[in-house]
């Protein structure tokens, strides 16, 4: 039976709603919207079905979890103040931004009248936001010492690669680089730092406990994982986190809820750098302007920046090294590891996992 045409298949409806087919299925797995059925089983949305879900995206984009979605959308507008509020803040602060920006130009329009010409490092610092960072360094093993450098880096950068890439030691690379950056390993799940952190600071816990029910409204499962991720998060420290493999010891819903956690936060809160391997963590589909993908080549290349779109150079590779939370799980102890191998031909470096 054929469609007509103001009905949509899932890839169609979410690129019409700008969202992804990803989105579409949860807000259906949380009874936010129903899709029509076709006669042979495969799902379609008309123009009811889209003006729900566009509703939802809206609300989504204001900052509002799932279960908030659900209760303004059930006529419980009162949800909406905390949300509204939070967005007036971050375009505030983004406003101060530019504002700061426009003051830097007229400084130098006026040096310019006076005859004083402004240098390459002003005029530079004009042509991007004030937030953005740049850092260059000679790449670790095993590139070498390749000079490299990141430039314009956005809110949210993930960091992927197959193992044996040197992804990890990339990302320690730059947070030892980048002024004010913190590295954040995986002792944070064992170290027992969190709770000495929420028992020291009653402001800093009161701010996990909002941020934390947020996520669990969000379908996230409360874990010390969890817990360690939004403590470094929350906390009023470094203006850049570099976080190792994020997803570890979360489930499929708490990285789902997570990763739209650090979208709703705008421009609040510090600049990230996640390594990651999770498709829940890292949808291609779902990437916004201000997101950008690193790759860590398995052939060793010097990392790169990808744009996640296909057929862009290095998309495959990136699509390719993902995998679903319950793949994430059964592989979550494998590391990789180069050890010195002897033999007579004498020493060399070998790949172990």
């Amino acid at each position: 039976m054929t469609m007509p045409d103001q009905f949509l298949n899932p890839a169609d409806a979410a690129r019409k709603l700008g969202v992804s087919a990803k989105a579409l299925r949860l807000y259906e797995r949380r009874g936010l919207i129903s899709p029509l059925r076709t006669a042979a089983g495969w799902r379609v949305y008309g123009p009811e079905e889209m003006r729900r879900a566009g509703e939802i995206a809206a609300l989504r984009g204001l900052g509002l979890s799932l279960a908030q979605v659900a209760r303004v959308l059930g006529g419980e507008a009162a949800s909406l103040e905390t949300a509204l509020a939070n967005r007036q803040a971050a375009l505030e602060l983004e406003m101060r931004s530019l504002a700061q920006t426009v003051e830097r130009i007229r400084a130098v329009r006026g040096d310019l009248a006076e005859g004083k010409a402004p240098s390459v490092a002003e005029l530079k610092g004009l042509t991007r936001r004030a937030a953005e960072i740049d850092v260059a360094f000679g790449l670790p093993w095993p590139w070498g010492g390749e000079h490299f450098e990141l430039r314009g880096l956005p809110r949210l950068t993930y960091i992927i690669g197959p193992l044996g890439s040197g992804k990890t030691r990339l990302a320690r690379a730059i947070a030892t680089s980048l002024d004010g950056a913190r590295f954040l390993g995986l002792e944070r799940l064992t170290d027992g730092t969190t709770e000495a952190q929420l028992r020291c600071d009653p402001e800093l816990e009161a701010r996990v406990e909002h941020a934390s029910a947020w996520l669990v409204e969000d379908g996230a499962t409360p874990s010390p994982a969890l817990t360690a991720l939004l403590v470094a998060l929350e906390a009023k420290g470094p203006p850049t986190l570099v976080i190792d493999m994020v997803e570890q010891g979360l489930d499929a819903a708490s990285q789902e809820a997570f990763a739209a956690y650090l979208r709703r936060r705008g421009v609040s809160g510090p600049r990230l750098l996640m390594l990651t391997r999770s498709s829940s963590i890292l949808d291609l589909a779902a990437l916004g302007a201000d997101e950008a993908i690193i790759l860590c080549p398995a052939n060793h290349s010097p990392p790169t920046r990808v744009a996640p779109y296909p057929g862009a150079p290095g998309y495959e590779a990136v699509a390719t090294c993902l995998a679903s939370p319950d793949v994430r799980a059964r592989t979550e102890g494998v590391v990789a590891r180069w050890t010195e191998v002897t033999s007579g031909a004498g020493t060399s470096s070998a790949l172990a996992q």
